[in-house]
């Protein structure tokens, strides 16, 4: 699910030029170091250059690159199904293997849409979703996505979806409060399913943590579970995107289960190969693939490097690695000293207005008033500035514009490795912290 986010940037030689990497670090050509803050876009779940991870690519590749799907299964497929079988748990055992997130959200609008077909509601043609939430690039995807800087261009070509208000503890629902903003998220959606229609709703998407557009935004308490509940009465599939937030990166393997809740669909990508090679899954449960199996015998979607097999090899040996030295444990552990520590290096700066998240997966919020919440202009692109003056410190981390409404906001996501030790961690939101406060003094609002 990775995108171009700066649209400032115009060309490539505007940026500098990687030539190597190695662990959390990387260089350029000038032999400059960054260190990894943001695992690039949320993705580098190990870091770089792994030599386990390097050497189980080179062992399929030199057996068979690619043995394609639909004629032939593989050693790296069956072992990658089992070990997501066994991670997600629960009824979550069939999938759909493709080669990014934005085609694993896809993959799941598809398996909603066979299902209700298959099982004789083919009225269910509508989605739900929610504004300032990101789910891919491909036009369903964007579709879903409430991310008006990032869905402008492309309005009237796309499946739309029916929007409802983010579900955001920091910045609840009109007449919500932090402790009713779950309980006021899910009765919208409720509301959204009741006025148009149960019989022509196929499901409802969202992120369990949402990422870019919201900032490390998690479901507020309950909502999860409510949203389970009215998804189930209404016959409403629930699908749970965790491309960005799941894997791992939020201290569960499954984001969602650190709210106690299964999903019938779910799609994954960024840590599941750690970006050393392409890879995402669509997953869904055994009743969702037996209805799709007794009425048409397979999954109806699928591509041409489905299951690709050097892309499941390297998924299975990032995988293991993984689970073997007990990461997403380390990952559940970082977060709250993670917080901790970007609220000590950002103490006394009146712009922060939250800083959120699970895991290895955190965000702080700028905002113009802290009372009022209020953003700072999109035309300061403070989230621009702190991206550059992070580089020039020798930090890559990932900041965002548009999370408030789409146009205004500035936030700043720390997503690092899984495996960082603690100096590096320390380097991170040492620098981070550093690059906040310098470009706010320089816009005279530290």
């Amino acid at each position: 699910m990775s995108r171009p986010d700066h649209a400032s940037i115009s060309a490539t030689n505007a940026l500098p030029k990687v030539v190597r990497a190695k662990g959390s670090y990387l260089w350029d050509a000038s032999g400059k170091q960054y260190i990894d803050g943001s695992g690039g876009p949320a993705v580098y779940c190990l870091g770089h250059a792994n030599a386990e991870v390097n050497q189980a690519i080179i062992d399929q590749l030199q057996a068979i690159a690619h043995g394609y799907r639909y004629n032939f299964t593989t050693d790296a497929l069956e072992e990658l199904t089992e070990i997501i079988r066994a991670r997600a748990g629960g009824t979550l055992r069939e999938m759909v293997f493709v080669t990014g997130g934005s085609e694993a959200v896809e993959s799941c609008l598809k398996i909603a849409l066979q299902y209700q077909t298959a099982i004789g509601q083919k009225s269910r043609r509508r989605f739900i979703s929610r504004e300032r939430s990101w789910h891919g690039n491909t036009l369903g995807a964007l579709g879903l996505s409430g991310f008006a800087e990032r869905t402008a261009a492309y309005e009237g070509a796309f499946i739309p979806s029916i929007k409802l208000s983010p579900a955001n503890a920091y910045r609840p629902i009109a007449g919500a409060t932090a402790e009713t903003a779950g309980a006021a998220a899910a009765a919208e959606l409720e509301a959204a399913i009741l006025a148009h229609g149960p019989e022509t709703i196929a499901a409802f998407v969202f992120e369990p943590v949402v990422g870019a557009a919201g900032g490390c935004v998690p479901a507020p308490e309950g909502y999860a579970r409510a949203v389970r509940e009215i998804c189930s009465r209404y016959g409403v599939l629930m699908i749970a995107d965790e491309v960005m937030s799941g894997t791992g990166r939020c201290g569960t393997w499954r984001a969602l289960a650190h709210d106690g809740v299964e999903p019938d669909i779910m799609s994954i990508a960024k840590g599941l190969a750690g970006g050393y090679q392409p890879l995402g899954a669509a997953i869904c449960t055994t009743a969702v693939w037996e209805a799709i199996r007794a009425k048409d015998g397979a999954f109806g979607t699928g591509h041409t490097f489905t299951g690709h097999t050097a892309a499941c090899a390297a998924g299975v040996a990032v995988q293991k690695i993984v689970e073997r030295e007990g990461l997403v444990a380390k990952v559940a552990a970082n977060g709250p000293r993670l917080k901790e520590w970007l609220a000590e290096g950002l103490a006394g700066v009146d712009a922060v207005g939250d800083i959120r998240g699970r895991g290895h997966f955190i965000a702080v919020e700028l905002v113009a008033n802290r009372d009022t919440k209020a953003p700072f202009p999109a035309e300061r692109k403070l989230f621009m500035k702190i991206r550059a003056q992070a580089m020039e410190n020798g930090l890559i981390c990932y900041p965002v514009g548009g999370n408030v409404d789409g146009v205004n906001g500035d936030i700043v996501i720390f997503a690092p490795p899984y495996n960082c030790t603690d100096a590096e961690l320390t380097e991170i939101v040492d620098k981070g912290t550093r690059s906040i406060r310098q470009v706010l003094q320089a816009e005279g609002v530290a």
